[in-house]
């Protein structure tokens, strides 16, 4: 089973196996924000169609370079070192200038060094624990191999979330949606409440079902009054890989009354 390629902020891997018992019976699957994409990654079967799709234009031609370039991108590291030097370097270079696979390639190495796996605001991944950043070059290839294989079949969109959704609404699609948490940090783009607010009317009005995940917030929950709420408390690593776990309160929301659900 293929796993998240770097990390990401509100990873899902811990959230999965509480995530996926939610999952209606679908033939179509998409993710509006893919960040990670833990969730698509790790589904025991695919989907038979299933979409791909986040805003940020870095994380969406790592995705592609990885699906259709792989050999090229591996290449762009045959030189590269873990260094505090070189991950200052690369957050110094100007995406624009770069080509799609250098792009690629600085943004799979700024997202595997840096602290807390922050797209915004990032700094050289070494904790107090002495415990450095995980990134072997000598096994890049085979840690993204099996995403390489994953992502074959599916559709890769760089998308505003909702004209992701109405484009692909259809009565048999499940919309997984994981926005940025509210008032967190680390994620690289603005998400201002009222758009949760337009998520929640937008889960009113569509055809297909939505799953969403979120931090458990009073906001959050007077946003999403309606729908079926599942509250969740998740351990979360803390002060930067140091071993110390910290609970933090987790929501499933669900578009639809059927409590009756099946990822298989």
């Amino acid at each position: 089973m293929p796993l998240p390629i770097f990390p990401w902020p509100g990873g899902k891997r811990r959230l999965i196996k509480h995530l996926y018992p939610h999952f209606p019976n679908h033939d179509t699957y998409v993710e509006a924000f893919a960040g990670g994409a833990a969730a698509l990654l790790m589904r025991p079967v695919p989907a038979r169609l299933e979409v791909l799709n986040d805003i940020n234009s870095d994380l969406v031609t790592l995705y592609r370079c990885v699906r259709h370039h792989l050999e090229e991108f591996v290449r762009m590291f045959r030189w590269s070192l873990v260094s505090r030097q070189m991950f200052e370097w690369a957050t110094m270079e100007r995406p624009e200038t770069l080509t799609d696979i250098q792009r690629a390639a600085r943004f799979y190495y700024l997202q595997k060094l840096s602290f807390g796996g922050k797209v915004e605001g990032q700094s050289f991944g070494l904790v107090a624990s002495g415990q450095g950043p995980r990134l072997n070059l000598l096994r890049i290839e085979e840690e993204l191999s099996a995403v390489h294989l994953r992502l074959a079949n599916v559709v890769i969109e760089r998308l505003p979330w909702q004209e992701c959704i109405l484009r692909y609404d259809r009565p048999e699609t499940l919309f997984y949606l994981d926005p940025p948490y509210w008032e967190t940090e680390g994620y690289g783009v603005d998400f201002p409440f009222d758009q949760y607010l337009a998520m929640a009317e937008l889960m009113r009005s569509i055809k297909g079902k939505v799953v969403v995940s979120i931090n458990d917030h009073p906001d959050v929950r007077q946003a999403f009054a309606g729908f079926d709420l599942v509250p969740l408390q998740l351990n979360y690593t803390i002060g930067g890989g140091n071993g110390r776990d910290k609970a933090f309160g987790e929501l499933i929301i669900k578009s639809w009354d059927d409590r009756q659900a099946s990822l298989l």
